[in-house]
């Protein structure tokens, strides 16, 4: 027997909407109806009451009901198009409920914005000095999210802390994934007094480079074209994107040469190194290429780098 499929949830923008007319309502008609009573009755003191408290809770609910709409619209992720930062999106809850709830209490107390204000400043000078560490943070993650040197996904390497995905952006931490599956949390303080290298932007791919030095009785044009052929078969770099081969230095121990290819992705940056070297590795010693020692130097040392500047 088929089991009812479960009603879905009403979505929570739904609920605040409806709740919004209710109040509005209220408030609309709390004038008329208590009109409606004598002049001496007891429950004509609760009709401005009643409906300050509804024009209150409605802008509560306008505010929940402003930000889901918001929200939703932001958080839909297009097709090449990179995330909101959640520290931005929760910037906007808090402004927008500290306007409502201030807006509330005006018409609760009876009171202006002005006096209402002073008395928040006050408050806010006292903890802000008590909890300045965490201010501090706060602020940092602000500045992070507004100005986006990085997103969510992204591969980072924080000068001096850590280097990996950018899991998430908070307001006082950020939480990176390494290559070895550590999960590192970082203060947003921190991170914004250090150099941020950002591995995805502005695309993913990018050059990297080798260096090896070879005989100098292996020709430059011949060393070349070995190298190309060989990285003619790879599969982990980008395809349509040939590798270039530089002379570097040349001298007595050897010929020093820069191999630059491109990575599809950071996280993908050792395997192609690893099949960079491995390549070049079977097509030297298929062409008899032999590597001999001697006390000053070894005539062949190959060196990786993290990331080719000169582009």
């Amino acid at each position: 027997m088929k089991t009812p499929d479960a009603p879905s949830p009403v979505p929570s923008w739904l609920r605040a909407a409806a709740a919004l007319a209710l109040l509005l309502l209220v408030a609309a008609l709390a004038e008329p109806l208590f009109q409606r009573l004598p002049a001496a009755h007891p429950l004509q003191g609760w009709r401005e009451p009643v409906r300050n408290a509804a024009l209150a809770l409605a802008l509560l609910f306008g505010a929940h009901l402003l930000h889901a709409l918001v929200s939703s619209r932001l958080s839909q992720r297009r097709k090449g198009q990179r995330p909101v930062p959640k520290v931005l999106l929760d910037l906007f809850r808090v402004l927008l409920f500290a306007a409502a709830t201030l807006l509330a209490l005006s018409l609760l107390l009876r009171q202006g914005l002005s006096g209402l204000l002073t008395g928040s400043g006050l408050v806010l000078a006292v903890l802000g000095f008590a909890i300045r560490n965490v201010v501090a943070d706060t602020l940092s993650g602000i500045a992070l999210g507004i100005e986006a040197p990085f997103r969510m996904g992204d591969w980072v390497r924080i000068e001096t802390l850590a280097q990996g995905r950018v899991q998430e952006i908070g307001w006082r931490t950020t939480r990176l994934v390494t290559r070895d599956s550590t999960y590192v949390i970082l203060p947003n303080s921190q991170i914004s007094r250090q150099r941020i290298t950002n591995f995805s932007a502005p695309r993913k791919e990018y050059r990297d480079h080798v260096e090896l030095t070879l005989p100098v009785d292996l020709p430059v044009a011949e060393a070349r074209e070995l190298i190309r052929v060989a990285l003619d078969g790879a599969h982990s770099l980008v395809d349509g994107k040939p590798p270039e081969v530089q002379v570097v230095q040349y001298g007595p121990q050897g010929i020093s040469y820069r191999v630059k290819y491109w990575v599809p992705q950071h996280d993908r940056e050792p395997m192609c190194r690893d099949e960079v070297f491995s390549l070049i590795d079977l097509a030297l010693r298929e062409r008899g290429v032999r590597f001999e020692r001697t006390p000053a130097a070894a005539p062949c040392a190959l060196r990786g780098t993290m990331r080719d500047e000169t582009l």
